[in-house]
């Protein structure tokens, strides 16, 4: 394996998960969007993960890479609020279905895997720099 795979890995878990909380944090933000270009309320998105070797060669390295972003099939939370501006003309709301402790949850999680990438990134490269150390004694 080439030395540098470590790095290639980690990097390519970095960005994965990043993309991911930047998911989350549109999820979050959206929480309370009852209009969309699309029409309705928001839907909530989610990334998928699939691996991806780095060269063609079916038996190298693989890195986890974004290959979709959908929407949750989940339909929309009627809400009673007879004031709200989108309300139908029996004064419901169609809410998107965003649970906001599910989403800082899976937020915790990108963060912990992300910390992890980094981790391991920092040590892969703290091992190449005392296996240079070594040819210089």
């Amino acid at each position: 394996m080439n030395s540098f795979g470590v790095l290639k890995v980690s990097g390519s878990a970095l960005q994965a998960q990043r993309r991911r909380m930047n998911v989350i944090a549109s999820n979050l933000a959206n929480a309370q969007s009852t209009r969309t270009e699309e029409g309705g309320p928001y839907k909530r998105q989610e990334v998928v993960f699939a691996t991806t070797p780095f060269e063609p060669d079916p038996f190298s390295l693989k890195g986890v890479n974004v290959v979709d972003v959908i929407s949750d099939g989940k339909p929309p939370k009627p809400i009673y609020d007879p004031g709200h501006p989108d309300s139908n003309a029996e004064g419901i709301v169609m809410m998107p279905n965003i649970n906001p402790m599910e989403e800082m949850v899976n937020m915790m999680m990108a963060l912990r895997a992300y910390e992890a990438s980094v981790s391991t990134f920092n040590t892969a490269k703290s091992m190449m720099l005392k296996s240079l150390e070594i040819g210089r004694s």
